[in-house]
């Protein structure tokens, strides 16, 4: 990449309501309200506030589409929330939302455990993952050395580690909560 060229901005495109309310103010918008739903964005993982268009109906759970163009049922999104000011009932759904995404986007976890990096001579990322030390580092390493993994099925026949997507729900959910300062998953 040549010097001072930035990447284009990337937006989410779509979002998993976690909570909303119809008549309410903007916690990151002065001024701002109506309905505010909080969600949280599939790609980057981050919390997001987002004003919904009159008249909308939203369900906890429900993927709703937040892109640039052909938006129907969000106006704008507003900003990003942290997961300590948003309500407790969003804060009670965001483990079984971070789960659904894990699930439905099995290629680009298992993308990430195929391809994750050392951090330094001593520590792999893939030891950030709880369930992860250094014998199941060691098995999930050479497995991947000999063929990366198809699925999280394969991960489990090959590398043994159970439940692929709980252990990656949870990891999400340390760095989410802020239990965590290093981000392999949730972008800031």
């Amino acid at each position: 990449m040549e010097r001072g060229h930035t990447q284009p901005r990337k937006y989410e495109e779509y979002a998993y309501v976690l909570d909303f309310n119809s008549k309410a103010r903007s916690q990151t918008v002065r001024g701002r309200e109506g309905i505010i739903v909080t969600a949280i964005g599939e790609e980057r993982l981050t919390i997001l506030e987002i004003l919904g268009s009159e008249d909308s109906v939203f369900e906890i759970g429900e993927k709703i589409y937040i892109g640039k163009e052909g938006r129907t049922k969000v106006q704008s999104v507003l900003g990003k929330l942290d997961y300590d000011t948003i309500s407790s009932t969003a804060q009670n759904e965001v483990r079984s939302v971070v789960e659904t995404i894990v699930t439905d986007n099995e290629k680009r976890f298992v993308d990430y455990v195929n391809n994750a990096q050392p951090l330094t001579s001593r520590k792999h990322s893939l030891e950030l993952l709880p369930g992860i030390g250094k014998t199941y580092l060691k098995l999930i390493l050479e497995q991947i050395s000999r063929n990366k993994f198809s699925d999280y099925q394969d991960m489990e026949e090959r590398a043994g580690l159970k439940d692929p997507v709980h252990h990656i729900t949870k990891r999400i959910m340390e760095e989410i909560t802020g239990e965590t300062q290093f981000h392999l998953f949730v972008k800031r």
